[in-house]
């Protein structure tokens, strides 16, 4: 019986010894909150002022919140003479043994963050990439950008590789040109080629006229001339503009009896010994 109250003794006199230092580690946790409070309030204020992405704002906000109250909580503690060593070995092993195991994902959500912080693309753009992904931007979340293709499957592409391949986006842009590659007959007149193109192109309101529609001369081929026409339009009117304009030149070309290019593929058949047994064209 005395050593049972002598140990209930020792264990209130441990508590009675703590006291003011549990009470001032609970100080230092209101006073925490208090100023944690404050300094997410002035970031989400700063954010809101540089227009900063509304996902990559709740993202930081959520990271910087749970350094903060760690770092308040792990304050608490040693003032509470509370040992936080081994809690802090044992967290960065299971940050270790975690990381390791989802490098894939790390590299997806380092991805997101450079997306979301340069943005090369924004949610409603159309893009494609080095990786394959290809159609509109709906959603640009950590891990994984969500895209709509033109056939109206969702693609979702990991951040990590997107954020690592060349982008191509075709809405970051005012005007895009238009371009065809077209072969007609060596006995052709190319000036009359070149009015009866233009005029198809001119007809059609969506083509700008700075600069102006151009038919060239790209390359001459034997019987046949490779004429490069190219006009440009507003970026929305590119998809219209690309394939009414190439049907009405194809029956400009017919109407006026323009011949087009004469040239037939040259067929090589050759024998067991690499030599050349005969040609046909």
């Amino acid at each position: 019986m005395e050593k049972l109250e002598t140990s209930i003794e020792n264990i209130i006199q441990a508590i009675l010894q703590r006291v003011p230092s549990i009470i001032l580690g609970m100080l230092i946790l209101i006073v925490g909150i208090y100023f944690i409070r404050i300094i997410l309030n002035i970031v989400r204020k700063r954010f809101e002022k540089n227009e900063i992405d509304l996902s990559l704002r709740d993202f930081i906000l959520s990271i910087l919140k749970f350094i903060l109250y760690s770092m308040l909580i792990l304050s608490c503690a040693s003032t509470m003479g509370i040992q936080t060593t081994s809690f802090l070995a044992v967290l960065s092993a299971a940050s270790l043994a975690v990381g390791l195991s989802l490098q894939g994902s790390l590299s997806n959500f380092a991805g997101g963050v450079l997306i979301l912080l340069f943005k090369p693309f924004r949610t409603g753009d159309n893009i494609t990439s080095a990786n394959g992904a290809s159609g509109t931007v709906e959603r640009i979340d950590i891990l994984y950008t969500i895209l709509r293709a033109g056939d109206g499957i969702t693609i979702f592409s990991p951040n990590g590789p997107l954020a690592n391949s060349i982008i191509t986006n075709y809405s970051n842009i005012q005007t895009r040109k238009v371009e065809y590659k077209l072969d007609i007959s060596s006995k052709a007149d190319i000036k009359k080629v070149r009015s009866v193109i233009l005029k198809v192109i001119n007809e059609d309101n969506r083509v700008l006229q700075h600069p102006a529609p151009q038919v060239l001369v790209n390359q001459l081929n034997g019987n046949a001339i490779n004429l490069l026409v190219n006009f440009w339009t507003q970026k929305n009117d590119y998809g219209g503009a690309f394939h009414y304009n190439q049907e009405q030149i194809k029956e400009a070309l017919e109407k006026n009896e323009i011949p087009v290019s004469s040239v037939q593929p040259e067929i090589h058949i050759y024998n067991s010994d690499n030599t050349s047994s005969g040609e046909m064209k």
